[in-house]
């Protein structure tokens, strides 16, 4: 969840009695927004149900196919097919239908909106939580995922976090199935470009795909304070004019629910010193998206991966530890 809802604190205590969202972030179109995840997300998200989502919702594509935009030619293709098992299969989704799930696997009165975290106490094993309006909680475990401009890791680390520019733009959209010609509709699509790359696959059985471009762009200072440029539509017009420049034209205008902005990368890696609190996440590091050319997956694995064993990972996120610490104004003991 913390993936979704950037820029605001995010804190999951080990009883998750507590997790604070930001409310404006549910109501600003993340709901249009798409994820796919890779084989170890399923096989975790499996454990708790996720294979029983209605099969309409998601979709599950064989291959990856690269194409050449300069010479207008396929590459090659790579076939995800043979690291699926029976059940867990790489999946293409619309977020809203992950986050309802997560949603509902949490107990009522364990989401907490409006909170903004202040101050990360750590003693012994028990680490307390002050928010703003004086309410706190203590957990036995503490998960930072706020996202790139993670304002609880600032916290703990006492010093402000500034992720750098990426010299590139996004472009997210949604696009219907009769809108694309050429093209495979039952896989991914990457489309590699001078200054560019272009990916289009499905996220659903209904012909619904989602379309994201990663543009170089560089930007001033002053430009990157001014966050409502990025919903400026002659700035977005001009960013879709230079896209159609190597993209199909026919895509470019038939893309619904466009939104644009800047990619920030981090600098530095930071590890708690505290073993009960972990930083996951964008919160943790983030990578540009061209590391996977902009068809990365939402991935747990930067949750300490290298020291936590899978079997670990379950009972971590969602375990009670006996003899917890109660619970504060974020939300109830154990």
């Amino acid at each position: 969840l913390g993936d979704v809802y950037k820029r605001q604190p995010i804190s999951v205590g080990g009883k998750i009695s507590s997790l604070e969202i930001a409310k404006k972030y549910i109501q600003s179109g993340a709901d249009k927004l798409v994820i796919n995840t890779n084989l170890f997300n399923i096989k975790l998200l499996n454990k708790i149900g996720f294979q029983n989502i209605n099969s309409e919702k998601k979709f599950f594509p064989n291959k990856v196919n690269f194409y050449s935009l300069k010479n207008k030619s396929k590459i090659c293709d790579l076939d995800i097919s043979a690291f699926n098992s029976h059940e867990d299969k790489y999946t293409t989704l619309q977020r809203f239908t992950l986050i309802d799930f997560l949603r509902n696997k949490l107990t009522s009165n364990s989401i907490n909106f409006n909170k903004k975290v202040i101050e990360v106490q750590s003693e012994s094993e028990i680490t307390k939580v002050i928010f703003e309006d004086k309410s706190s909680i203590e957990c036995d475990y503490l998960i930072i995922s706020d996202g790139a401009f993670s304002k609880t890791r600032s916290l703990i680390t006492n010093k402000e976090i500034k992720p750098s520019y990426f010299n590139s733009i996004a472009v997210r959209g949604n696009i219907d199935q009769t809108d694309l010609q050429n093209i495979d509709h039952n896989n991914i699509s990457l489309f590699l470009g001078s200054n560019l790359h272009s990916v289009v696959y499905p996220v659903n059985q209904n012909g619904q795909f989602n379309f994201i471009t990663i543009l170089r762009k560089k930007l001033n200072s002053n430009e990157l304070a001014n966050y409502s440029l990025f919903n400026n539509d002659e700035f977005v017009s001009s960013t879709l004019f230079e896209i159609s420049k190597q993209v199909d034209r026919n895509i470019v205008k038939n893309l619904r629910d466009i939104k644009c902005f800047p990619i920030f990368v981090s600098t530095e890696i930071f590890q708690p010193k505290n073993k009960n609190i972990y930083i996951i996440g964008d919160a943790f590091f983030t990578f540009p998206p061209t590391f996977a050319q902009g068809a990365s997956p939402v991935s747990y694995t930067n949750l300490r991966a290298h020291e936590t064993r899978e079997d670990l990972v379950f009972p971590l996120l969602l375990g009670k530890k006996k003899g917890g610490g109660g619970g504060g104004g974020g939300g109830g003991g154990g």
